[in-house]
């Protein structure tokens, strides 16, 4: 097997939901390993410092990972995916809809410098693409704007096939 997905959903949302799933069946279909970790305990509390509590879940999930490591997410996904890949080695992130910063947290939004693709709509009414592009443009990620809003609803098969994309280009993995 190529590898192991840990696939984290935003907040509101489940490890059912539906751009997780799409990714979750490339994955499987591209012979990798995958997770979707459930997050709806801790986001019911809806209080800011249980973002550590998020972090904490996908960084125990992450270690507990022997093998080579893609963290993907969605938007709250996307964030504490690149905060534990300062944490755990990982081979890639792709990140859709990331916010790039919260205010009142107090971690910095940052990633591993690995392979990262980001999805960001140009009309997501929560994250300003300007802000996604100057963050993609810094780190020099592949960056992929689409006519659509924050929860890219209109985008799903595509980010669906990205994702594909991403792993299929991924350096071949030593084992």
């Amino acid at each position: 097997m190529p590898g192991h997905v840990i696939l984290s959903h935003g907040l509101n949302s489940g490890p059912d939901a539906t751009k997780v799933t799409a990714l979750a069946q490339v994955a499987q279909a591209l012979g990798w390993t995958h997770e979707r970790p459930d997050y709806t305990a801790i986001d019911a509390r809806g209080r800011l410092p249980d973002i550590h509590d998020r972090i904490a879940l996908l960084r125990a999930r992450a270690e507990a990972v022997s093998g080579p490591l893609v963290l993907a997410g969605s938007s709250m996904g996307a964030f504490i995916s690149c905060l534990v890949s300062l944490d755990r080695p990982v081979r890639g992130l792709f990140l859709m809809a990331p916010p790039i910063g919260i205010e009142g947290f107090d971690r910095r939004f940052d990633a591993a410098s690995v392979p990262t693709t980001v999805i960001h709509g140009w009309d997501d009414e929560l994250i300003p693409a300007s802000d996604v592009m100057r963050w993609a443009q810094r780190r020099r990620d592949r960056l992929v704007m689409v006519d659509d809003g924050h929860r890219l609803a209109g985008h799903v098969e595509f980010a669906a096939e990205e994702f594909g994309r991403f792993l299929r280009a991924l350096p071949d993995i030593a084992r």
